[in-house]
């Protein structure tokens, strides 16, 4: 007991954080649509994604220990369904969904994690829903079901941009399960889009998990192998690794190795159907470390997102400052040449009145080249900047690159929006407040995470 309420007061704590810290500064430099801890208050997530004969259905049946998700060869459902415990029944009686909740209401309700997802309008919404079951494997998670991934669909065939809503529910998951078929190890199209681009842009490597399922339905010991062999390959190129990621090879229980059957190459298998069950099931124990990954990540994020935005305050500073000395410059030289001229001439009499008049002309000329050619010189910039012919920020390291790869569209996308008008002063700051309270957050957080794991299971 004593465990479970530090760990949720260390939760609460880590919200909190992001609440006063991160979501201010989020929302306000387009970071996100949303308050960032709205998609963490609620609870652990577990996504499902694969090829739509994968067996994505059937296992997650098996999990909650009833047909709640309708199973078959061919495409039978190509909805996003979050399936969640019903904290009013669960447990009791027989297991069954005990409400549907259309895409509509779960999207509108700020209680989930899901109403970023609403821009993605009417057809998307039509395509989303949420179950709750009264299985007690979902006391403390949720799994999200996905339509499974084709080869030939296009986006305008889904009516919305599929890869972009897996990437949302992937920075979400505390889990990634990836599943694949022995008829189609890992060459959908989708699938290589997701694993290639969408997931590593959008969760970390420790969370994705690879399960190569229905492997009962090979001919034989060598059609497992080869089968195995291929997805190791195309994981290989889909993911960009060297090493081979885990696999876990599993089948339905129904279907214990029989020679009768032609599937004694069973036997030497190890059906890893338990380990990956156990390995869902523990998906809340990692929920703190996710958190503060979360905590961490969108930190360093939004950080470099403002020192970018910082940094094209900056040059555009200097760029004020040079021509402002241009043109002082300018004046300076148009009044010289303008004494000069009249004392050579000696058309106005006295010296005083030359040294003014001079002064005033300098001045005009000052006056024109600031008013017409300095904003035509920040105007230039600020479009060389928006079409890439100039960069905003340098990264110098690869966590850098990799950092601004994820916010230089948003950079461009503020600027575009205050056309680069915005207080230099005030973004400093801003980003000197959130490095010191950012840090003391995540060293707090992570001292707290190392007692957490010292504390007696039992307690």
């Amino acid at each position: 007991m004593y465990k479970k309420n530090y760990t949720e007061s260390l939760r609460n704590e880590l919200i909190a954080t992001v609440r006063k810290v991160l979501s201010p500064a989020a929302l306000e430099y387009g970071y996100a649509t949303v308050p960032l801890e709205e998609q963490i208050k609620w609870r652990p997530l577990v996504l499902v994604l694969g090829n739509y004969s994968s067996g994505k259905s059937s296992m997650i049946n098996d999990l909650l220990g009833a047909s709640i998700q309708e199973t078959g060869q061919a495409p039978t459902d190509d909805s996003f369904t979050i399936i969640t415990g019903d904290d009013k029944v669960t447990g009791q009686g027989q297991i069954r969904c005990t409400s549907l909740i259309e895409g509509q209401t779960v999207l509108a309700d700020p209680e989930f994690p899901f109403v970023s997802l609403a821009k993605y309008g009417q057809r998307f919404a039509a395509h989303f829903r949420m179950k709750t079951v009264n299985s007690p494997f979902l006391k403390d998670l949720a799994i999200i079901d996905t339509p499974g991934m084709l080869d030939s669909v296009a986006e305008k065939d889904r009516g919305y941009d599929y890869q972009r809503v897996i990437g949302e529910l992937a920075q979400l998951a505390d889990l990634v399960l990836v599943m694949f078929d022995p008829h189609k190890a890992g060459t959908v199209r989708e699938t290589y889009a997701s694993l290639r681009e969408t997931l590593p842009a959008n969760t970390v490597e420790d969370r994705l998990v690879f399960v190569l399922n229905r492997v009962d339905e090979c001919t034989n010991l060598a059609d497992l192998l080869r089968v195995y062999g291929t997805l190791c390959w195309n994981l290989s190129q889909m993911t960009g690794r060297k090493d081979i990621p885990k696999i876990y090879t599993v089948f339905s229980d129904q279907h214990a190795p029989d020679k009768k059957a032609g599937n004694d190459y069973l036997s030497y298998l190890n059906n890893q159907r338990d380990s990956l069950r156990k390995l869902v099931a523990d998906t809340p124990e990692y929920r703190l470390d996710h958190l503060a990954a979360y905590l961490e990540n969108h930190g360093d994020r939004l950080q470099l997102l403002m020192r970018s935005l910082a940094s094209y305050q900056e040059q555009r500073k200097r760029i004020l400052g040079r021509h402002v000395g241009y043109g002082l410059g300018l004046g300076l030289l148009v009044a010289v040449l303008m004494l000069a001229g009249t004392a050579f001439t000696g058309g106005f009499g006295a010296t005083d009145t030359n040294l003014m008049a001079s002064i005033a002309v300098g001045v005009v000329g000052f006056v024109a080249y600031a008013l017409l050619m300095i904003p035509m010189v920040l105007q230039g910039f600020h479009h060389a900047v928006l079409n890439k012919k100039e960069t905003i920020y340098r990264p110098e390291t690869q966590l850098d690159q990799d950092l601004w790869n994820q916010v230089a569209k948003m950079a461009h996308d503020y600027l575009l929006r205050t056309h680069g008008k915005f207080s230099l002063r005030r973004i400093k700051a801003q980003i000197k407040k959130m490095k010191v309270e950012c840090l003391a957050g995540r060293t707090e957080v992570r001292k707290a995470l190392s007692e957490l794991r010292r504390i007696d299971p039992g307690h």
